[in-house]
């Protein structure tokens, strides 16, 4: 059950309404999930929504690999909602279900393409690890390229905070919907 009751727009405060109403005149067009948590902190949601738009729509990242190191992220931290809102992205990108329910359920799926590949183990080592090897940097650096290896590590560092506040504010999947991780 989420620890916070659903936000009614008519009676957010000017502030919340400016960001909720950008929000939705943005790319995602509506807000939900860990958005509706943000807006209890306007200026916290605010900021955090603009990056998220980078980290979602504006990287040089293709939509297949940065849909990869969020489902990594997001079954890291068992984030149910992120799981649900995702999937579906990860699979009209191009992604292997087969790969990605192996990445939900803990196990390591093998990647017929390099740069899957690589996000996924960047990713995992990150998350487990706290680091990435010197080989990794290297075969992830000449791979993907140094600016798109920091805007993965982004990418990474902002959905880690999306799931950690799906997470710990218990943010549900929609009602009927079963709970990718229980």
């Amino acid at each position: 059950m989420p620890r916070i009751s659903t936000l009614v727009p008519e009676k957010l405060s000017p502030v919340q309404r400016r960001v909720y109403d950008a929000i939705v005149a943005g790319p995602r067009g509506k807000v939900e999930g860990p958005l509706r948590v943000w807006l209890l902190s306007p200026d916290f949601a605010e900021r955090a929504q603009e990056l998220g738009a980078f980290c979602r729509y504006k990287t040089s990242l293709p939509p297949r690999l940065s849909e990869l190191a969020i489902l990594t992220t997001g079954a890291f931290w068992k984030a149910n909602f992120e799981w649900h809102a995702h999937m579906p992205l990860a699979l009209k990108a191009g992604l292997d279900p087969k790969a990605l329910e192996l990445i939900r359920t803990g196990k390591k799926p093998k990647f017929k393409r390099k740069d899957e590949r690589t996000v996924y183990e960047v990713a995992r080592e990150l998350w487990s690890k706290h680091r990435i090897s010197s080989a990794l940097y290297k075969r992830a650096k000449k791979l993907l390229g140094l600016k798109t290896l920091v805007e993965l590590v982004g990418i990474l560092g902002y959905y880690g905070l999306i799931s950690m506040t799906i997470t710990a504010f218990e943010v549900s999947v929609p009602r009927g919907i079963a709970k990718p991780f229980g």
